[in-house]
C-alpha cells in the first residue's frame, strides 16, 4: 500500500449519550494515497455515520482520525445551488482571481463533458449531468480524499454504467484516494482496489480486488469475488436474503 492518506484507529461514534450503542464501534480503517476503496453494508450498518465523519460533518468524540486537509464529497443528490448557473456551482468557494476560477470550473466541466452545459439553470439539468457537474464541484478542488456517497443510486441503468466509467476514467487521471459508499457489490468490484463491508459498526470483511482494469463482469474471477461479498452481506447468489431462505 502507498503512504496512509488516512487512518482511523479506534474510531466509535455513539447517538443519544455516551451509553448508547455505538453506531461505529472501535473501527480501524487505512486507505493508501491515490487508493480507490469501495465500502458495502446493509442499512443501518454505519456507512453513512462513516461518510459524513470522514467528511468533516460528524466530529470524531472516541478514538483517533488522521485526514487530509483537502477532502471532497459528491452525495446521492447533486446538491446544485439552484439561482446558480453550473460552472458557478462549479467554482464555488475557490479562492483566486474571477477569470481563473472561471476557467478552471470550466475545464472540470470538460473533463467530465459537460461543457456545453456550462451556463446551464441546475434545473434544466438531467440526472446524469446534475451529478457530472457535482463531480467535476469535486475535482476542482484537487482533493486527496474524494468521499462518494452512493452517487449513482438515483441514476436509471444505462446513465449509471456511464458514470461508472467515467468516475474510472478520472481517478485514473488524477488519483485522489477515493472511498465509494455503495449498496452494489457488482459496482464496488468494477471500480474498487478493495472492499470493505461493514456490519454492526465494525469491519467484518477487507477483500483485495485483483482484477485487470478496465473491469469486465465476465472477467475470470469475478464471480467468485462477487459470491464472497454477497455471503458476507447474507445474500445468496440470486440477492436473496440468505438468513431467510434458510
Amino acid at each position: 500500500m502507498a503512504a496512509p492518506i488516512l487512518r482511523l484507529r479506534d474510531l466509535t461514534r455513539r447517538f443519544h449519550g455516551p451509553d448508547a450503542p455505538p453506531v461505529l464501534d472501535r473501527l480501524d480503517l487505512t486507505i493508501g494515497a491515490g487508493e480507490f476503496v469501495a465500502l458495502l453494508g446493509r442499512s443501518g450498518s454505519g456507512k453513512t455515520t462513516l461518510l459524513r465523519t470522514l467528511a468533516g460533518l460528524d466530529p470524531v468524540t472516541e478514538g483517533e482520525a488522521l485526514l487530509p486537509a483537502r477532502r471532497a464529497v459528491v452525495f446521492q443528490e447533486p446538491r446544485l445551488l439552484p439561482w446558480k448557473p453550473v460552472w458557478r456551482n462549479v467554482a464555488l468557494g475557490l479562492p483566486g482571481a474571477a477569470e481563473a476560477v472561471r476557467q478552471r470550473a470550466l475545464a472540470a466541466l470538460r473533463e467530465v463533458e459537460l461543457a456545453h452545459r456550462a451556463g446551464a439553470w441546475p434545473l434544466t439539468l438531467s440526472g446524469g449531468e446534475a451529478q457530472r457537474a457535482g463531480l467535476a464541484r469535486a475535482l476542482v478542488r484537487e482533493p486527496d480524499l474524494l468521499l462518494l456517497d452512493e452517487p449513482f443510486a438515483a441514476l436509471d441503468a444505462l446513465t449509471r454504467l456511464r458514470m461508472q466509467s467515467l468516475v474510472a476514467e478520472l481517478w485514473q487521471a488524477h488519483r485522489p484516494a477515493v472511498l465509494l459508499v455503495t449498496h452494489d457489490v457488482e459496482e464496488a468490484l468494477l471500480l474498487a482496489d478493495r472492499v470493505l463491508v461493514l456490519a454492526g459498526g465494525r469491519l467484518v470483511q477487507d477483500l483485495a480486488v485483483d482484477l485487470p482494469r478496465p473491469r469486465r463482469r465476465a472477467a475470470p474471477g469475478f464471480d467468485a469475488l462477487r459470491i464472497r461479498l454477497l455471503a458476507t452481506l447474507g445474500v445468496d447468489e440470486d440477492g436473496h436474503d440468505a438468513a431467510r431462505a434458510a
